[in-house]
C-alpha cells in the first residue's frame, strides 16, 4: 500500500516539486562548511518528501543535547518555522478533501520534521 502512497505523492501530493526545492536547498547550503549540518538534514527532508508513506520519524537516543538544540533553534529562526507553516498549510488543503486526508498525514509528518530536524531519523 505504501508504494502506491508514494506513486500518488510523487505526483498528485507535489512529492517530485517539494523534493527538488529541498534537493537544491541542501545544495546551497552544504557549499559553506558551517552549511554543511543543515544541508544535511535538508537532504534528508528531500529524501522523505519523495517518498514518506511506509516511512516513521524516531528520536535518536541524543536528541537532547546542547548541540542539537541549539542547532534546532537556529533552524527554526532561519528558515524552518516557513518550512514547517507550509507543510501546515498544504496539509489543512489537502485535508479539505476524504482522498486527501491520507497526503495531509505525511504533510504533517514533514511538518513536525521541518520545524526541528536536529535529533531525529528518518526510518
Amino acid at each position: 500500500m505504501s508504494v502506491i502512497g508514494n506513486i500518488l505523492w510523487i505526483f498528485l501530493g507535489g512529492g517530485i516539486i517539494l523534493f527538488l526545492e529541498y534537493l537544491i536547498g541542501s545544495l546551497f547550503l552544504c557549499l559553506t562548511i558551517v552549511g554543511i549540518p543543515f544541508g544535511i538534514q535538508c537532504l534528508k527532508l528531500s529524501l522523505l518528501a519523495l517518498a514518506p508513506f511506509g516511512r516513521d520519524i524516531q528520536h535518536t537516543p541524543q536528541a537532547t543535547g546542547c548541540l542539537t538544540t541549539i542547532m534546532n533553534i537556529i533552524w527554526i529562526v532561519f528558515g524552518g518555522i516557513w518550512v514547517a507553516a507550509t507543510h501546515l498549510l498544504f496539509g489543512v488543503l489537502c485535508a479539505i478533501t476524504i482522498i486527501g486526508i491520507p497526503f495531509a498525514r505525511q504533510h504533517m509528518k514533514l511538518a513536525s520534521l521541518a520545524l526541528t530536524p536536529f535529533g531525529k531519523t528518518v526510518v
